[in-house]
């Protein structure tokens, strides 16, 4: 059964009867969770039979869904973006046989590594797309002061070093013309809302150089996202 699903067929005869030994089996009823990205993480699921899809929450809180899982290595949740929370969850669209094995255990079978090397390869590798991906797909129902606030969020994850009076300092100029382009909006009206921000304490200029106060922006985000739900409900 494991040799015909597509996209593990690359592994030797040994490999698969190795991995089919390994395999925890369970069935799921249609409509019932698999695994969502509150489980943990070191293992790796195989869908053996069914229709499986990941869906997740998008920024009005809604469910929607994401990708149609055929039988074959279910794919695993992309890392988290500050300030965005997903709720990722494979669920089963008909009864589904699904097989769990350890991901340490899955990885030395099929590669012959460890699996925390694997993870760092992966992510150095593919992660960043992920993100750009995530990012970039959660920004289109975002508003101006959102998607400037995310994109902060996100620098200062890659580019933020702690400022000893709080917050995290860019360790790059940021031109007010380049975070234009990332956010998808004219440099003067960048340049109003991060005034704005300034007097609202969630960023502030120290050496010419950009410190962002991320616990600030993650609940101005929240705030923002309660007042939209809110907003949606009464109409």
């Amino acid at each position: 059964m494991l040799g015909a699903l597509a996209n593990i067929s690359w592994l030797a005869a040994g490999q698969l009867e190795k991995v089919a030994d390994a395999l925890k089996v369970t069935r799921y009823e249609k409509r019932s969770t698999i695994f969502s990205d509150k489980s943990p993480s070191e293992y790796a699921y195989i869908l053996l039979a069914g229709v499986a899809r990941i869906t997740c929450d998008n920024r009005n809180g809604r469910r929607r869904l994401v990708i149609m899982v055929s039988p074959g290595l279910i794919p695993e949740f992309p890392t988290a973006v500050a300030g965005v929370t997903y709720n990722f969850r494979c669920e089963a669209v008909t009864n589904c046989e699904v097989g769990k094995i350890e991901l340490d255990s899955f990885v030395k079978i099929c590669l012959g590594i460890g699996s925390a090397a694997f993870k760092r390869m992966s992510a150095s590798f593919l992660g960043r797309w992920d993100r750009v991906h995530l990012r970039c797909s959660n920004l289109i129902s975002c508003t101006l002061e959102e998607r400037l606030a995310l994109v902060l969020l996100d620098l200062s994850e890659n580019f933020g070093i702690p400022n000893h009076r709080g917050g995290a300092r860019l360790t790059l100029p940021m031109r007010h013309s380049d975070l234009a382009e990332m956010v998808g909006a004219s440099r003067a009206r960048v340049t109003e809302h991060l005034s704005v921000f300034t007097q609202k304490h969630l960023i502030s200029l120290r050496d010419q150089h950009l410190v962002v106060d991320n616990e600030r922006l993650k609940g101005f985000l929240k705030e923002s996202q309660r007042e939209r739900l809110s907003g949606e409900s009464n109409n």
